[in-house]
């Protein structure tokens, strides 16, 4: 008996001396644009408060129907498994801009009681980029400001360090609004308020903690040529990092003013394929054929599983989430991911179960294993 105990004791360590080198070779061949993962769309959004609530129905039923949804804090989204966040972001570069939202005054009128609070006191009235969704009326994030929803990121992070790179998707927000109730006129994006905003970036993590266009350009004279020839780091040195992306493809050319092929900057564009800063790109509503294609060519591709507009998670219609899903895309957006599904059953999960799956199109079982990349709880 004691013969068959060592034996099945050794049979253990065996299997996890063979799982280790498994995770070992993966980390040192496999690239980041050779993985795929789920992220959250509007990952911040916390949804409305109960007399914002009642004032919506009233005022504005079916648009309110098309953004009546929350997620729980990026923590918790991070323990889940998502791997990919959208962050909207304001320009509030002497505060105080956002500190009186309509909806308030609405509820006022309506002769209900105050919600609670949006932010920590002092928050509004501080300088600094503001994170939500819609001024003056959709103002209730999980996080606020940008830089308390960075921190919790890194805190996140520096918690699990062995974790694949975590992205960070950033949509600059600078629309008026075409409403009937008065609400503030956003600040443009200007170089000068990137340069704020990388700034802000910075203050949170410092250079070896995220992956940079200049980190992946490399010798190249461009990111396009870089990634085309290999210049995604691979996970060996991008765990425990993050990557910051640009969502609006029409600041491409005001973030790169000064900043050639993103040079010195610290996110990378949502870029025109070819351009000299081409690294990544948004295919949102593309077909697989086209996002393999770009995929092929290098880019790091985010693409949408589902869309409030197209209704699939109140129709738990799977199609366009199974089109992605096999696909090469590396990030796929859902407002439903594992544990938080529609009332319908509609959920966005890799296969497994796992955090992190090995990219569909450009990797084989023979370079890549999904238990070599991230499973759910590693430290």
């Amino acid at each position: 008996m004691l013969i068959l105990r060592h034996a099945s004791l050794w049979s253990i360590v065996g299997t996890l001396l063979t799982l280790s080198a498994s995770a070992f070779a993966t980390d040192d061949s496999v690239r980041i644009n050779q993985i795929q993962v789920v992220g959250t769309h509007n990952s911040y959004h916390a949804g409305f408060a109960p007399s914002a609530t009642k004032v919506m129905l009233k005022e504005a039923p079916k648009e309110f129907a098309a953004i009546n949804y929350s997620h729980p804090s990026l923590t918790r989204q991070f323990d889940d498994g998502v791997r990919q966040i959208e962050l909207d972001v304001f320009s509030d570069s002497k505060g105080g801009m956002y500190v009186d939202p309509a909806i308030d005054h609405m509820v006022d009128l309506n002769g209900l009681p105050d919600d609670p609070p949006t932010a920590p006191p002092g928050t509004w009235e501080k300088p600094g980029f503001k994170v939500m969704h819609i001024q003056g009326i959709d103002q209730r994030s999980v996080c606020q400001p940008f830089t308390a929803c960075l921190s919790e990121v890194r805190a996140w992070s520096k918690a699990h360090p062995k974790h694949a790179p975590l992205f960070i998707l950033v949509e600059t927000k600078e629309e008026p609004l075409k409403v009937k109730i008065p609400t503030v006129d956003p600040e443009r994006f200007t170089p000068a308020v990137f340069d704020a905003l990388d700034k802000e970036i910075a203050s949170v993590f410092s250079a070896s903690e995220i992956v940079t266009p200049d980190d992946v350009r490399g010798k190249y004279a461009t990111l396009d040529e870089a990634v085309r020839k290999g210049g995604w780091p691979t996970l060996a040195k991008a765990r425990g990092k993050v990557v910051f992306l640009l969502d609006q493809r029409k600041i491409e050319s005001v973030y790169l003013d000064g900043h050639d092929a993103l040079h010195g900057r610290l996110a990378f564009t949502n870029a025109t394929p070819g351009a000299p800063d081409a690294a990544f790109t948004e295919c949102n509503e593309c077909g697989a054929d086209e996002i393999n294609a770009l995929v092929r060519r290098g880019y790091l591709v985010r693409a949408r599983a589902d869309d409030p507009a197209q209704g699939q998670g109140v129709r738990n219609d799977g199609t366009r989430r199974d089109v992605v899903l096999s696909s090469g895309a590396q990030m796929i957006s859902t407002d439903y991911p594992v544990r938080e599904p529609s009332e319908h059953g509609y959920e966005v999960g890799l296969p497994g179960g796992v955090a992190v799956h090995c990219n569909p199109v450009l990797t084989t079982a023979a370079q890549c294993k999904d238990v070599g990349l991230e499973m759910l709880g590693t430290k």
